[in-house]
């Protein structure tokens, strides 16, 4: 994959090829403009400025582009990533304007996930300039944690276990001065005692552990980020079939994008304490493997039947957001938020490109929408409906880990979760897919952030500087 600081650059005059982009509306005028030769050519084409099209056109010595947007006037994150994709190598330039948002795609768009390959694809970069140079860094920054979800989503198990998870946060530490903290074995089993029960069948080289991060000025608001580290889930003793097996390498991407998150927070200086929080584990099958029906401790001192094995998930988040809760010298966390790939529910009532959002407060809630709408990153807010408690009763302990009926999964999950959290703590829960099963423009199908930058741009407003 290219270097990314080298996919925009300022614009300083250098030679580089015209892109324009032209929308329906926009189009007459557009040909209008042209020469005869150059319109006889957009012809010969049929470009008619339908999004994600382009013609190229004589223009000079060289040649140009002509590109179909949907407004030209308001460019999204992904109207020339496809343009990425797609070109020869080489500089270009958006003609009569500046990329703006679109530069996000230009970069995902050239990303390549090829660490398996033993001929990797020998791509010439796209460089695209920008007469707004002090937007790159931050539009590079987003993009490199999107990429980072990426990678460790879709790098399989074998070579992403709970040891890559806490290789990856002691990386994160040692890059932005923060503190990691460990824990595993006895004292797992002790402090986060949901955490080592669902992981305890794994081998002894993905045994389970939970990785902490603390970071920033203890005098600022705490910020917790909590991700499901599950790098595996074979569903335990209640197996899943191998067709729901398949991709289930993808279930630490609430991990990966907690990691991503807190990159983006650390890099950002972010006027916050932030406290990163990843239960990893892998839930697997064997001799001493969690049952259903068994009964578990959890830091809180709830005590949980366990409905389903394969509803693990929010059993070690359960911990992590018992821990983040406590906060820490006497302060209480200001904002709690958690990804995880946690219910097949919320991809049947919202589909794949659309996490659900859970949220304690409204304003909270609104807050990650709208941070989602400015970022072409939407998400889609679903209740914490107080009716559907009662699907979470057990007869033997304080509360089941599967709801019964089988209706609303994801709500009922994240009611679970909802109990190990003190009251009045402001709390968000993404309830994301972290893959995309076909490719779009910027978005190559496998693994991807999904309401990262929502989450993100929602954190940059709550907590601006000044």
């Amino acid at each position: 994959m290219s270097d990314k600081n080298a996919l925009i650059q300022p614009d300083r005059g250098q030679k580089a090829t015209a892109i324009h982009l032209v929308d329906k509306d926009g189009l007459e005028a557009f040909l209008k403009d042209r020469t005869p030769a150059q319109r006889a050519t957009l012809e010969a084409q049929k470009f008619a400025a339908d999004g994600y099209t382009h013609a190229v056109f004589p223009d000079g010595e060289g040649w140009a582009v002509a590109a179909g947007v949907a407004n030209a006037a308001s460019l999204s994150s992904w109207c020339m990533a496809r343009l990425a994709d797609v070109l020869p190598g080489g500089t270009y330039r958006r003609a009569g304007g500046e990329p703006g948002a679109a530069m996000l795609g230009w970069i995902t768009g050239q990303y390549r996930f090829d660490r398996y390959k033993s001929e990797a694809a020998d791509d010439a970069p796209r460089i695209l300039l920008t007469g707004e140079p002090r937007a790159i860094d931050a539009t590079i920054a987003e993009a490199e944690a999107i990429e980072l979800v990426r990678d460790l989503v879709n790098t399989p198990a074998e070579d992403m276990g709970p040891g890559q998870l806490e290789a990856e946060a002691e990386a994160l530490g040692k890059a932005f001065g923060a503190q990691v903290r460990i824990t595993r074995g006895d004292l797992l089993e002790r402090e986060f005692p949901m955490v080592q029960m669902v992981g305890r069948a794994a081998g002894r080289a993905h045994a389970p552990r939970m990785i902490e991060l603390e970071w920033g000025d203890a005098k600022n608001p705490r910020l917790a980020i909590i991700g499901k580290g599950v790098c595996f889930d074979s569903g335990g003793l209640d197996i899943k079939p191998s067709s729901a097996m398949l991709l289930m390498k993808k279930d630490m991407g609430g991990a990966a994008h907690a990691l991503a998150l807190a990159r983006l927070v650390m890099g950002a200086q972010l006027p916050v304490r932030l406290h990163l929080l990843v239960p990893a584990v892998e839930n697997a099958v064997a001799g001493n493997a969690f049952r259903p029906g068994d009964v578990l401790k959890s830091r809180a001192g709830i005590s949980v039947e366990v409905g389903n094995t394969d509803a693990e998930g929010r059993l070690v988040l359960a911990d992590a957001l018992t821990r983040a809760g406590e906060g820490a010298d006497g302060k209480l966390p200001d904002l709690v938020i958690d990804f995880a790939t946690l219910t097949g529910a919320a991809r049947v009532a919202l589909g794949p490109d659309l996490p659900a959002l859970f949220a304690r407060e409204d304003a909270t809630a609104q807050a990650l929408l709208d941070g989602g709408a400015a970022a072409d990153d939407p998400c889609w807010r679903l209740p914490l409906f107080d009716g559907y408690r009662e699907m979470l009763k057990s007869d033997i302990a304080d509360i089941n880990n599967a709801g019964t009926g089988g209706f609303a999964g994801a709500i009922t999950a994240a009611l679970f979760m909802d109990r190990f959290l003190p009251k009045g703590v402001d709390w968000a829960h993404f309830d994301t897919f972290a893959w995309r099963p076909a490719a779009k423009p910027g978005r190559p199908k496998g693994g991807d952030a999904l309401g990262l930058r929502a989450a993100w741009h929602m954190l940059q407003r709550r907590y601006a500087k000044g």
